[in-house]
């Protein structure tokens, strides 16, 4: 089983305006989260998951604990907490991009605590950590002494996932990327988040320096451009993107990182000492394989993540 960590919220898409009213907006709400996709993710394509997060008590919180026991994602780490549910506006760009504007100042995913963590057993194989709960309070301060405690047991697998809007400030964001990183063993970052973290630095240069740590892969995608490899030993490489009719590219990033694990999970890979072993063609049919998921979900409005049968 894996365990994905972080938030749970409802994203609001903008939807065109045909009434000609200007009093009038109309909103089309799917429930979302970096890390609540990719728990998603994991189980449409077969990988058991589990999911730890705070969750709200008030309606869109229910709604959310409906959306993972109907998709099959365990909800016995899921943290009830009376507190508002996090709201993201989401407007897309015309190549299909999102830009998000968050509400959720004291919601319920930002308070998990240090008292909240749970026990793991030998039945949690990897954890999933990721976006602006690595960076807002008390949450973020949870979920670095988690990976701390568990990254000598079990695979660690870390998409920074940088959203600005909740916590604006880089520096910060620099701070708890750097953190995360040093317990990681799979780092997956896309360019656009590189080039905001370290726009004075080449990708190369940074992957380098996370993999003197745990870490003993670095994938960086690039949109239309496919993804990037960085390994310790075996090399720097790239595959293709596939060629879609794009509707947007929300939830592409969570497919991706969810279609990773999955290609780790059904070869029986899915543990630090598996991570070296790798040869290049057995990474490359990986980065294959997510780059797959991942554009799927492109063909689609809002985060629809792909069933295993969809993925060739």
């Amino acid at each position: 089983m894996y365990l994905v960590c972080g938030e749970a919220l409802f994203d609001f898409f903008s939807q065109p305006d045909s009434s000609g009213q200007s009093n009038k907006l109309g909103f089309q709400a799917i429930a979302g989260g970096s890390p609540f996709n990719v728990a998603v993710g994991l189980r449409r394509l077969g990988v058991e998951a589990g999911f730890f997060a705070g969750i709200s008590t008030d309606y869109l919180g229910r709604r959310l604990v409906t959306v993972l026991e109907e998709e099959g994602v365990r909800d016995d780490f899921l943290v009830h907490i009376d507190a508002p549910t996090t709201l993201a506006m989401v407007a897309v760009g015309k190549d299909g991009s999102p830009h998000y504007s968050f509400r959720g100042e004291g919601c319920a995913d930002r308070l998990l605590t240090l008292e909240h963590l749970p026990t793991l057993d030998d039945s949690v194989r990897g954890l999933h950590v990721g976006s602006f709960s690595l960076v807002v309070q008390p949450v973020a301060d949870a979920l670095l002494t988690l990976v701390q405690r568990e990254s000598g047991k079990r695979l660690i697998t870390f998409d920074p996932n940088v959203r600005l809007n909740p916590a604006p400030s880089i520096d910060l964001w620099r701070s708890q990327v750097s953190k995360f990183a040093a317990h990681a063993h799979i780092i997956k970052v896309s360019d656009e988040d590189l080039s905001l973290l370290y726009p004075d630095h080449d990708a190369e240069s940074v992957a380098k320096g996370w993999l003197k740590d745990n870490c003993q892969i670095v994938i960086m995608t690039r949109g239309r451009q496919g993804a990037s490899i960085f390994t310790r030993d075996k090399g720097t490489w790239s595959v293709p993107a596939r060629e879609v009719v794009t509707a947007d590219t929300v939830g592409a990033g969570d497919t991706f990182q969810a279609a990773l694990i999955t290609f780790l999970t059904e070869r029986q890979l899915d543990t630090p000492a598996s991570l070296p072993t790798l040869d290049r063609d057995i990474l490359t049919e990986m980065l294959n394989f997510a780059v797959a998921a991942a554009a799927v979900t492109c063909t689609r409005v809002g985060p629809d993540l792909p069933y295993r049968d969809q993925v060739v």
